[in-house]
């Protein structure tokens, strides 16, 4: 295992250069491009299966904002690999607040990362987040599409949580739909079971054949905060297809510490602490017309 300090010395920027939305009559895809130099480029990607759902266009402001800061998340399972000091954003816009929001993020979702790898450091020393783009993006705030919107999104992982929340919903089903990322069987038959068989967004998230090598050679690995990529890619479903809140089950366990005087948990990105964040960042940057819980 390569160590976190020599990693640094010798890599020393990460670089968001780029994403790309691309569509078809059958899925929507998103492509990043990441890049520590002298290390790797990484191309990871996710695709939105349409099925029989109508999706919005998604050529607007909203969605290109909404890709640029699901980009912010995917791009810590990439850096958490060599962990470069700088952090350099050459495809969109972000002021202090949104980047300290993101630090916090990184920080304590990578909580039980720097604890199986001995990395000790605060939060203000992890990184620095430089943005090198002068990309804007025009947001609608207004309340007009309130009225048009209907139902839930109802994102669904085969554990106890989200099938609790499937079948409180039930009753409502008929403007309601699923979203699983990755198709995971159990995920798939506790929609089913629910009765969401043909109403079941699927997303497929692809992570970089490079970063795989990396790892098996000895470059930095552990958990990411994957739930808050759930959360700007449910954000994202919502809006293309019309829904009016996403109902997000998590487990109580994940505002408990699992390291006695240490803030660290394995699902911190599930934790109320998070999910009032979210809330709040959603709110201010992405789009207010739309209902969260």
């Amino acid at each position: 295992m390569k160590s976190f300090n020599n990693l640094r010395n010798e890599y020393k920027e990460f670089i968001y250069k780029s994403y790309k939305i691309s569509e078809d009559e059958t899925k929507i895809k998103i492509e990043y491009c990441f890049e520590i130099p002298n290390l790797s480029i990484f191309t990871p990607s996710i695709e939105i299966e349409k099925k029989n759902i109508i999706f919005k266009n998604t050529n607007n402001d909203f969605v290109k904002n909404l890709v640029f800061n699901i980009g912010m998340i995917e791009l810590i399972s990439y850096w958490k690999c060599a962990c470069p000091k700088k952090v350099i954003i050459k495809c969109g816009t972000l002021n202090n607040e949104q980047i300290e929001w993101f630090k916090k993020l990184y920080y304590y979702g990578l909580g039980e990362y720097r604890y199986i790898n001995n990395i000790e450091i605060g939060m203000e020393d992890m990184m620095n987040i430089i943005v090198d783009a002068d990309e804007e993006y025009k947001l609608d705030t207004s309340k007009s599409e309130v009225s048009s919107l209907n139902g839930v999104l109802i994102p669904i992982g085969g554990g106890k949580d989200s099938c609790v929340t499937a079948e409180l919903l039930n009753k409502y089903k008929g403007d309601n739909l699923c979203l699983i990322v990755g198709g995971k069987e159990p995920s798939i038959k506790s929609a089913e079971i629910a009765g969401y068989k043909d109403k079941i967004v699927y997303v497929k998230r692809t992570i970089d054949k490079n970063l795989i090598e990396l790892n098996n050679q000895g470059y930095l690995n552990g958990h990411t905060p994957f739930s808050s990529m759930l959360a700007f890619l449910s954000y994202l479903v919502a809006y293309l297809t019309g829904k009016k809140y996403i109902a997000l089950s998590n487990e109580s366990s994940a505002n408990e510490s699992n390291v006695e005087g240490e803030k660290i948990n394995h699902q911190y990105s599930k934790s109320f602490e998070f999910e009032q964040d979210f809330r709040n960042y959603a709110d201010k940057y992405l789009r207010s017309r739309y209902s969260i819980f």
